[in-house]
């Protein structure tokens, strides 16, 4: 026994996994997780910067050079999370329905 599908049944499961590839594309858009990794790393070297030692100080000739890169990374990942938010990805293309006579029901 064969399954024949009509134009309908395709049309319909196009459309789902259009839907299906669209929402994975923007839960995994790389803007995401490159700022969100960003974020994550910055509140930890800031961390560290905040509570460095003087001999560690020290060592970086007077400049606290972990907060101030953790300072940069948490710039960067916020910069990268407000473009998503601002700019995000385009949704699906509108499924093309059949005109006229073409269209199966």
């Amino acid at each position: 026994m064969s399954e024949f599908y009509s134009e309908k049944d395709v049309q319909r499961e196009v459309s789902e996994l259009q839907g299906k590839s669209a929402t994975a594309a923007r839960l995994f858009d790389i803007r995401r997780i490159i700022g969100g990794l960003f974020v994550l790393y910055g509140v930890i070297v800031t961390i560290a910067g905040l509570t460095a030692s003087d001999a560690d100080i020290d060592k970086a000739e007077g400049v606290n050079i972990n907060l101030w890169t953790g300072l940069g990374m948490l710039a960067l990942g916020v910069f990268f999370l407000v473009w998503l938010k601002l700019r995000p990805t385009a949704p699906p293309p509108p499924s093309v329905e059949p005109e006229g006579d073409e269209r199966v029901e």
